[in-house]
Order: structure tokens, then C-alpha cells, then sequence
């Protein structure tokens, strides 16, 4: 990393990351010029709603604005909205607007673009639910009625389709996966979130590889490969994103499923870092890297890699946590399950009230809790976020799980590992000054 100060950074990108990263550096002192910029036209807000207020007339731009308009110009950050930046090179961002800025720390809070079916290009009422400027036409369609189908069963696809259905609306769910939430949740919890969607009357089915999405007798007609087909009104396409590594790859930096940023969150350019949804940085196990794609942990990692551009120097180990609300189940999630071997939950699973551990040889490595605020914190300071000492001799679930009302049902689950996202390319870099 240089080791002189910056007088100007750049923060590419406006999301929660890209304005946390800018905020962070006012708070913790920089006063050199600061360039928040991105090509959503809207001034920074808050995502999460998208999915979970959808139906409920709450997504207003001005009720997820993360500050108020004026706020930017009075910390002196100059916010360029709807403005994208084509290149970077030799130090200076060149954007669409025919500017060139130069910089000495550049922050690329790029996140990512929904993932679309090719099949599905150009057809009406076929929609991704990304920013705010989804929102007005996936709502008109909505409120008009169903039948509505999800494709993905991720926490985006599911938080919608619960919308949809608490409104009384016909609701299909489709997901090429053997059960929803891989990612997210341990498999006995994935499975317990399943039956919670069926119990409510969403049809929820697995292991489905569409083919094609078309127009017919006035539906939309989505075809599986092995000759099923759905009907409905509206097509909600949630099948993930795409990290926008575009910008970086065109300068020459290091990138796969994401940028690759070391534990600091600089990029193979010294002078060029990376956070958020984009950040492909180094997992707790060694060797291995992880990209993760929720709020609370692009909120975190922004800040810590905002004070590492001006020379904190202090790795980012957290974990990432979560939360998601359907039905009216709040589920809670912190760690990552990917190596866990075992899973203890307290409580009634079926019930959704519950709290769980899951550890990988012995060592807490992830926890989920279920209508229980209290226990989730408790349990989530169990969790190793460094992650490089050796595994305890002794397995510790009773003891982190005495505290939660030992005299309850506890049941344990063996869990199998998990395979990994793909690896990673790197070309060299040519975005430095």
C-alpha cells in the first residue's frame, strides 16, 4: 500500500457500500477531496425494503434515502448521481459524462447486476427487482393480481413471493436446486423454510431446469426441461447477481467471481480497493476466497476497507450476518455453513422458535435463530471470525448452548460440506497512477 496520504479518493459505485465507504472516511478524519459516484440515477438508499415492502406502498425514494439531499454537500462529498464511469486508467476516472478525475485512492463499490434469463429477454411483465428503478413496474404488476411466478429461491425470490401471497395472491416457485436458501441456510433449516413457504400455500418446486419463458394465449408460459410448464401473469426472475467486475477487468486488475482484494481490501493495484458485493477477499480457511452478497456485511466491510485506504491497516475478518422476514418468521443468520459437519438446534424448528449452532469440527462456524433476538446475539459472539487457530479439543455446543434455556428440546443434524463458487483469473493491473 503507498505510503502517502491521499488528497483525493474516489468511490466508484452508490450503493450501501460505496456510501458507507465515503462516510466512513469524513468520520474517521480524511478531509482531502471526496468523489462518490454511480449510474443509478437516485442518491444512496436502502435495498433491503425492495423485497420486503414491496406490496406495502413503503419503497418511497425518499423514505430509503440512507441521508437526507442535502447531507452529502454539507460533509463535503460530491455526489454524482446517475453518472457511470466508462474507464479507469493511468490514475484519472474517465466518466460518461465526459469528465476525467483524478485520484490517488480509488474505491470500487461496483456490487453487481441481476442475472437474467436469456431466454426471458423482451418479454412484458418479465421482471428483476435490483434497485429502485424496478420497483414501479413489478408493483403495477402485483397489484393487478397473479398468478405470480419466482424463479429462484434465494432470499430475494422468497421475501417477494411471501409478499405476493401474504396479499393473497396466486404464487408459484421454482428453483433449480434441491431445496432454497443453499447458500444461506444449513440444509435441515432450508428444509424447514420449504415447508414454511408450502404450509402457506406457495407452490414451491425444486430441481427445475427452465428452457423457455414465452408469451401464450395471453400468459407467460415457463418451460422446464423435462416438459413441465407453469402459467402465470408475472415473472419475477431472482436468480442472483452478476458482479460488475467490468470496470475493473478493463483495467487490468485481478478478477474472477468478483475483484480480488487481499484481507486489507486492496486490489492487485496498490492504489485500487475493493468492497461490498464486488469484493472476492480471502475466507478464513487458507487458500480459499469468499464473495458475499448481503447488507449488513457490505456495511462493515466498506468501513473497514475505507480506514485501510488511509493506513489502518487492520484485515477484515468478520463474519457476515443477515436477516430475512417471511410470513411474519423474522430468521436471523450469522457465519457461513459451507464446511459445517454438525448442526444442535434448541427450540422448535418446525415451529420456527428456535436457536441453532453449527460448528465444523468442533468449532462454531455459523448460527441461525428464529424469533429470538437475545439468543442470536448471544450465540453470534461465539463464532470465530479469525478462524486460524487450531479446533478445539472439545466440542463446545453444550456449553455455548447452556445459557439458552437448557431444559428445552435440543436436536442435532449431521451435515455434509458443501462445494465452493469457481476460482479465480488475474491478469496484470494497469489502473495504477
Amino acid at each position: 500500500m503507498p505510503e502517502t496520504a491521499p488528497r483525493t479518493i474516489a468511490v466508484v459505485g452508490t450503493g450501501v457500500a460505496g456510501a458507507t465507504a465515503a462516510l466512513t472516511l469524513r468520520q474517521e478524519g480524511f478531509d482531502g477531496r471526496l468523489l462518490l459516484v454511480g449510474d443509478d440515477p437516485h442518491p444512496p438508499y436502502r435495498r433491503p425494503p425492495l423485497s420486503k415492502d414491496l406490496l406495502k406502498g413503503r419503497p418511497t425514494p425518499e423514505r430509503l434515502r440512507l441521508k437526507p439531499p442535502t447531507a452529502w454537500e454539507e460533509l463535503g462529498i460530491e455526489l454524482r448521481a446517475g453518472t457511470k464511469v466508462t474507464d479507469i486508467a493511468d490514475g484519472v476516472l474517465e466518466c460518461s459524462d465526459g469528465s476525467r478525475v483524478p485520484y490517488d485512492r480509488l474505491l470500487l463499490a461496483t456490487g453487481g447486476r441481476a442475472r437474467r434469463l436469456p431466454y426471458a429477454a423482451g418479454h412484458d411483465h418479465v421482471h428483476t427487482l435490483r434497485g429502485l428503478g424496478d420497483v414501479p413496474a413489478l408493483r403495477a404488476d402485483l397489484e393487478s393480481g397473479g398468478p405470480l411466478l419466482v424463479v429462484g429461491a434465494g432470499l430475494l425470490g422468497l421475501e417477494v413471493a411471501a409478499s405476493a401471497r401474504a396479499k393473497g395472491l396466486d404464487v408459484t416457485v421454482l428453483e433449480s436446486g434441491a431445496e432454497p436458501l443453499r447458500r444461506v441456510l444449513p440444509a435441515p433449516l432450508r428444509r424447514a423454510v420449504l415447508e414454511l413457504h408450502r404450509s402457506h400455500g406457495t407452490r414451491v418446486h425444486t430441481g427445475v431446469t427452465l428452457t423457455a419463458l414465452a408469451p401464450r394465449g395471453g400468459a407467460l408460459v415457463a418451460t422446464a426441461r423435462d416438459g413441465r410448464s407453469w402459467q402465470a401473469r408475472t415473472v419475477l426472475v431472482a436468480v442472483g447477481i452478476r458482479p460488475d467486475v467490468e470496470l475493473a477487468a478493463r483495467a487490468g486488475l485481478a478478477v474472477g467471481d468478483g475483484i480480488v482484494v487481499d484481507a486489507l481490501g486492496a486490489s492487485s493495484d496498490p492504489c485500487v480497493f475493493a468492497a461490498g458485493d464486488v469484493a472476492l477477499r480471502p475466507d478464513r480457511v487458507p487458500g480459499r476466497r469468499v464473495r458475499v452478497e448481503q447488507w449488513n456485511h457490505a456495511q462493515q466491510h466498506a468501513a473497514a476497507v475505507a480506514r485501510n485506504m488511509i493506513g489502518a491497516r487492520v484485515p477484515f475478518t468478520a463474519d457476515p450476518w443477515s436477516w430475512t422476514e417471511q410470513y411474519g418468521v423474522m430468521l436471523q443468520t450469522a457465519g457461513r455453513f459451507t464446511d459445517a459437519d454438525s448442526l444442535t438446534v434448541r427450540g422448535d424448528l418446525a415451529g420456527f422458535d428456535f436457536a441453532a449452532l453449527a460448528t465444523a469440527r468442533g468449532r462454531p462456524v455459523g448460527v441461525v435463530a428464529a424469533g429470538r433476538p437475545h439468543d442470536f446475539r448471544a450465540l453470534r459472539a461465539a463464532l470465530d471470525p479469525a478462524g486460524d487457530g487450531p479446533p478445539p479439543v472439545v466440542d463446545p455446543t453444550p456449553r455455548v448452548l447452556h445459557a439458552l434455556a437448557p431444559d428445552e428440546r435440543t436436536t442435532s443434524h449431521k451435515l455434509l460440506p458443501e462445494p465452493e463458487p469457481p476460482g479465480v483469473r488475474a491478469p496484470g493491473s494497469r489502473a495504477a497512477r
